[in-house]
């Protein structure tokens, strides 16, 4: 059965079929080809281990290292990037074909907000009853939407029924 894979580069012992490598010491410096298993007496003699850097290079560089510090070393650059990522949400805003001025004006304070928080947002008109045979006016809403959204966001789907809905989803510039 074969050994099970460690996540991360090869260390020490687990370096294997390599007769030379390219050794690089612990100040940073280049000693050049170096026989493995000086290298390894070398990275004993000094209390740190040899870390396979570059494995596919030939020969294989090596460094002189803490292994330990640099797994954790590591670990704290990947949770610094996790922590940088911003995930986009998608915000919704639910209209009526018949829609008032000033309910229009807070629903679109509400959409500016969202793209200066940089989430998308998803706009839902909904009809009810005899709305349905008024299609052109919802339509006309979205386009309205549209328009004063345009310079700070883009239309990602154009409007389109689904249903007894129109959707139509913007992003941020």
């Amino acid at each position: 059965m074969p050994a099970p894979q460690k996540d991360g580069p090869r260390a020490n012992r687990d370096i294997r079929g390599v007769r030379e490598v390219q050794l690089i010491d612990d100040t940073g410096q280049n000693r050049g080809v170096v026989a493995f298993f000086d290298a390894l007496t070398l990275a004993e003699e000094a209390g740190l281990d040899l870390v396979e850097i570059a494995p596919n290079s030939v020969p294989p560089v090596c460094k002189l290292l803490d292994y330990g510090r640099f797994r954790f070393n590591e670990q704290k650059k990947q949770n610094e990037a996790r922590k940088r990522q911003k995930t986009v949400e998608v915000k919704e805003i639910k209209l009526r074909p018949g829609i008032d001025k000033h309910d229009y004006d807070v629903k679109m304070k509400s959409v500016q907000r969202f793209f200066e928080e940089g989430d998308k947002v998803k706009v839902t008109l909904r009809f009810r009853g005899r709305e349905m045979a008024h299609q052109d006016i919802g339509l006309r809403l979205l386009e309205r939407v549209k328009m004063e959204t345009a310079e700070i966001a883009k239309v990602e789907s154009e409007p389109m029924l689904e249903g007894r809905q129109m959707i139509m989803i913007l992003a941020p510039r």
